[in-house]
């Protein structure tokens, strides 16, 4: 679990350090069938902009823990990413999208933390 806490603390902050907007974690770890024990949500206002959240967080995440992540999603289109760390998952959305997929609704009863930050 430790390794799992660092993981998604390096993620959070390299979506900071890209400017990232509403990030939150899901604890997925008492749902039966779940895909991965913590999904880290965030959204940003262009394509640009998510694929530079991407590339910061895959840069940071092999500089602090010397990983890269199984599976990275949606990339060449910028308007959903999706990276797989096997136990965790970062969706990194444009805001429109996330409006509209509302993923942390259909995990409405996990255990969420919001991530609070200075511009």
């Amino acid at each position: 679990m430790e390794r799992e806490q660092q993981l998604i603390d390096t993620i959070v902050a390299a979506i900071e350090d890209k400017k990232g907007k509403d990030i939150v974690s899901l604890d997925l770890t008492g749902f039966d069938g779940a895909i991965c024990s913590h999904f880290v949500v965030c959204n940003a206002d262009s394509t640009v902009q998510t694929s530079a959240i991407a590339d910061g967080i895959e840069e940071k995440v092999h500089e602090v823990m010397g990983e890269w992540p199984w599976r990275v999603e949606g990339k060449q289109v910028g308007a959903w990413v999706a990276m797989d760390y096997v136990d965790v998952v970062v969706h990194i959305f444009q805001s429109e999208l996330r409006d509209f997929y509302k993923l942390e609704e259909l995990w409405a009863d996990a255990p969420m933390v919001r991530y609070e930050y200075e511009e």
